[in-house]
């Protein structure tokens, strides 16, 4: 049985005057931001902003030279963590550096690197996942989009066909880092699949967004019709895509992102209950708190085993699902609490926030894998499967 370790972690020296630097940042570029489209944050898509964290240096900050700074795991969770809890947008650039950049750094060419890497940093070139399919939602060994070998006008590739869904913010990508099969599963069903960067502007590929019950339209579906990739976009090497995509989850399923998603709820409740809490409140937000602290330390923890060139999956997935149920709690238990009825359009801060974050909660066991899925993770790394 395989076990799995969550060390306790420290900041490293600096991270509290890296802190106050963003902070700082935070308060002369996002001070104006109302507080329910806070509470939207990592979905928030504000190109001008990315495009200022990219000249502060923050993406791509733990990349080495020439793409990076080469700083630690660690300094960039606190600048992530700063982000996400003051709800700041951070839609356009979030895909590309936190999951396409790492990849591409990680499997990627050096053709690729020196193409990609510096508009990412600069926040200026947006990325999109494309592994969820229809019919197969998180189940990545079941995909049928498919890639084959082919030559177009001298130049060798490939020829892709196939659909992917729920891929957030493609309509506004430049590209998709698409894991496609390229050959048979075999008796793991974890063989013959391969990662491709498929440019967006290609002929062949279309992009539908896919309006959720919020009225958003964040998903997207996209469909690729004999779209021709070109040899140099292969990631990795042919048939390793299962390998590849299961490293770059670990950076999807662990961070900040798993427990302040509904964070400008949790803040409303505390505004709300006010200094002179009743006890109900009072006990509730002392058991949110705690459960936030714990997810926060085990997600620390996970950021230090990337750091040290670990692959983390089964403690990532653990964050993921600990993660999904603390934040999924948060509306009904404010609502409980405070005794105001969720209102989208016409409501205070509190009940316009709270309309948001119980909406929008429902599809956060989707993002990086179902519930279903990531306990069947956690069953396997444990021997229990």
């Amino acid at each position: 049985m395989q076990a799995f370790a969550f060390e306790p972690c420290e900041l490293p020296p600096g991270a509290d005057a890296l802190r106050a630097e963003v902070r700082a940042f935070l308060d002369a570029e996002a001070s104006d931001i109302l507080v329910p489209a806070r509470a939207r944050s990592w979905v928030g898509f504000d190109a001008d902003f990315s495009r200022k964290l990219g000249q502060r240096g923050w993406l791509g900050m733990t990349w080495p030279a020439p793409y990076g700074a080469g700083r630690s795991a660690l300094e960039r969770y606190v600048v992530i963590e700063e982000l996400l809890a003051a709800g700041a947008p951070v839609a356009a650039h979030w895909i590309a550096e936190r999951q396409s950049g790492p990849l591409i750094l990680r499997f990627g060419t050096d053709e690729q690197r020196e193409t990609l890497l510096p508009g990412i940093a600069a926040g200026e070139s947006y990325f999109c996942i494309g592994m969820s399919e229809p019919d197969s939602g998180s189940d990545l060994a079941s995909i049928r989009s498919k890639a084959e070998p082919a030559e177009v006008n001298g130049e060798k590739g490939w020829i892709v066909d196939g659909r992917k869904v729920w891929t957030t913010y493609a309509q506004h990508s430049h590209y998709m880092i698409a894991l496609l099969r390229t050959g048979e599963a075999g008796e793991n069903r974890h063989g013959g699949t391969t990662q491709f960067i498929i440019d967006l502007a290609s002929p062949g590929v279309t992009v539908q967004p896919i309006r959720n019950m919020i009225g958003d339209a964040e998903f997207n579906e996209v469909t690729f019709d004999d779209v021709f990739v070109p040899d140099t976009m292969l990631v990795g090497e042919e048939g390793t895509g299962w390998r590849q995509v299961t490293a770059e989850l670990a950076f999807e399923r662990s961070g900040p992102d798993r427990f302040l998603s509904a964070f400008a709820l949790l803040k409303e409740l505390v505004r709300v209950a006010g200094e002179a809490p009743t006890d109900m409140a009072a006990s509730a937000i002392g058991r949110l708190y705690a459960h936030l602290s714990t997810l926060r330390a085990m997600s620390l923890s996970v950021a230090a085993q990337l750091d040290a060139g670990a692959e983390p999956a089964l403690e990532a997935a653990f964050v993921k699902d600990l993660g999904v149920m603390f934040e999924q709690s948060v509306p009904e238990i404010a609502h409980q609490v405070i005794g105001a009825s969720p209102r989208i359009d016409h409501g205070g801060d509190f009940e316009k926030t709270l309309a948001y974050v119980q909406q929008a909660c429902v599809s956060f066991s989707l993002r990086g894998g179902t519930t279903e899925i990531m306990r069947g993770v956690i069953a396997r790394g444990l021997g229990l499967r």
